[in-house]
């Protein structure tokens, strides 16, 4: 496995070596990531990962310099899964100058759920998946990039991303890798302690009843209201618990229609945890 820094040595790794399959990750790799890179390895000629920290997608008062970084660690797990090539630039690499353009997704899309509690998140998630694809794929023709349905909207605002730009790049979603408890894996869930880890499966649990509850028909409002209600009586503090259109993140009419996902976010202490359910 070849570990490179640069733009100009990572097109000089994949010269020649046909259509990569591409896993960006921000490093403290889980199995979730490595389920990534197994997938890849389906769908390239050659697998490439990435990790980098990016700034422009963390607030203020957010996690940046905290965030952990374990790269030896990191780099093991991807080689025993296969990986080809593996991209870590600095931050002077990849923004050797300061980034004043910027790519903004659509604000309907990405200005909702997740976007409303971190205004600017898909802004800094577009630009800098916008700059990786372009060193990953600027030379080679195209070819896949593989992420998680875990960070359900952020695959979709890239989607679109890619489909509006007319880039030359498929796009695979990857089921959310859980924890027997049924706690989606995230690099955040190393904040837990160990008893915030067992109160930690809540979440899951709180948007499986909300879908069983829309299933059945009722108000969708007060359904949603009684979850986050119910949340925030066992100690969380949720931002949001609803029930959207799968295509298009909006409310809909009739919540027996099926093509539904229940998206949730909330606080466990200082650790902030998203997930899903498709219904």
């Amino acid at each position: 496995m070849q570990i490179v820094h640069t733009i100009a040595d990572l097109r000089a790794a994949l010269a020649g070596r046909g259509h990569p399959a591409f896993v960006p990750t921000m490093g403290n790799l889980h199995e979730g990531h490595l389920s990534l890179v197994q997938q890849a390895r389906l769908h390239g000629d050659v697998v490439v990962a990435s990790i980098f920290v990016n700034r422009l997608q963390f607030l203020p008062h957010e996690d940046f310099d905290s965030y952990p970084r374990t790269f030896d660690a990191d780099c093991a797990k991807l080689e025993a899964q296969g990986c080809d090539i593996v991209f870590a630039p600095k931050e002077k690499d990849l923004y050797p100058e300061l980034q004043t353009f910027k790519v903004h997704p659509d604000a309907q899309l990405a200005d909702i759920l997740e976007g409303h509690f971190r205004p600017g998140f898909f802004t800094g998630v577009c630009t800098v998946v916008m700059k990786l694809f372009q060193v990953v794929f600027a030379t080679t023709g195209g070819g896949v990039a593989v992420f998680g349905q875990k960070d359900y909207q952020q695959l979709m605002v890239i989607r679109r991303m890619v489909q509006q730009f007319a880039l030359p790049i498929e796009v695979i979603g990857c089921p959310t890798t859980r924890a027997d408890s049924g706690l989606a894996l995230s690099s955040r869930n190393g904040y837990l302690s160990d008893e915030q880890r067992v109160q930690a499966m809540a979440l899951s649990q709180a948007l499986k009843a909300l879908a069983d509850a829309a299933r059945q028909g009722g108000n969708l409002a007060e359904l949603e209201a009684q979850a986050m209600a119910d949340l925030r009586a066992k100690g969380w503090e949720p931002d949001y618990l609803t029930v959207r259109k799968r295509n298009n993140l909006l409310t809909p009419a009739d919540a027996t229609s099926g093509d539904l996902v229940a998206l949730g976010a909330a606080r466990l202490g200082s650790t902030r945890l998203i997930d899903n359910l498709e219904f």
